[in-house]
């Protein structure tokens, strides 16, 4: 454990003044509020996109890099912008893909400690750096007509998840959720599938059929066309 975050646990533990607390809550309440102002003014007109979320540790020699950036390209071919988290890896690939298409390239990125810096394929008007993880994740479940989840770590499972959430619970309307790359989300499918469902009882069978596991670029996008053809929309909202 370094320092800092030692530093951080014991702080949380010391008993404040309540001239700290209503100081520091309060300035605290208007730094949230400017986030989220930010947020819905820059992407309140950005028109019909796809969020592509994955790891930020995935090099660009790596398939999942030039996957993503397919995705994105193709997504773009067909109307649609491309979201990510406006960092490296995964991110970078999504929107070198969207400039690539010369389609809207949206990068929401959140301050962070390491790993973590925006990359310089995203639309200089559609670049937001968040502080907090929890605002940013409303702008990426507000501003999205569907997820593409290619692999990841802690972040992408929060944020797939969050997603996921919001759907079953019908918070958000049932768009679709794309896990892409099987070899690496079937483990977590059949714990799912076996433990989450069957053995414990924990999800509904239908909940099964909020996300789809698939291994290529053409299959990814199509189904987020799809969902479109079948309630007679197209991606224009």
């Amino acid at each position: 454990m370094t320092t800092t975050s030692e530093e951080k646990i014991k702080k949380a533990f010391n008993d404040k003044s309540w001239n700290e607390i209503k100081t520091e809550d309060s300035w605290r309440i208007f730094k949230i509020m400017s986030e989220f102002v930010e947020g819905f003014e820059k992407l309140s007109r950005i028109g019909p996109c796809v969020t592509i979320f994955g790891s930020a540790r995935t090099s660009p020699d790596h398939p999942f890099f030039k996957m993503a950036e397919d995705i994105a390209y193709k997504l773009t071919q067909f109307g649609y912008g491309v979201i990510t988290g406006g960092g490296p890896g995964i991110m970078e690939a999504g929107n070198i893909g969207a400039m690539r298409g010369k389609g809207r390239s949206v990068g929401l990125n959140i301050r962070l400690p390491f790993e973590q810096s925006a990359n310089l394929f995203i639309d200089p008007d559609k670049l937001i750096t968040f502080d907090h993880f929890y605002v940013r994740k409303t702008m990426f479940v507000k501003y999205s007509q569907g997820f593409i989840v290619l692999p990841g770590g802690f972040g992408t499972m929060d944020e797939m998840f969050e997603a996921l959430t919001l759907i079953q619970t019908e918070k958000i309307g049932k768009f679709p959720i794309v896990m892409v790359g099987k070899s690496y989300w079937d483990g977590l499918f059949q714990w799912i599938k076996e433990v989450m469902l069957q053995q414990y009882g924990y999800i509904h069978a239908e909940d099964m059929d909020i996300f789809t596991i698939v291994d290529d670029a053409d299959s990814a996008v199509e189904i987020i066309n799809k969902f479109y053809s079948k309630y007679l929309l197209s991606p224009n909202f």
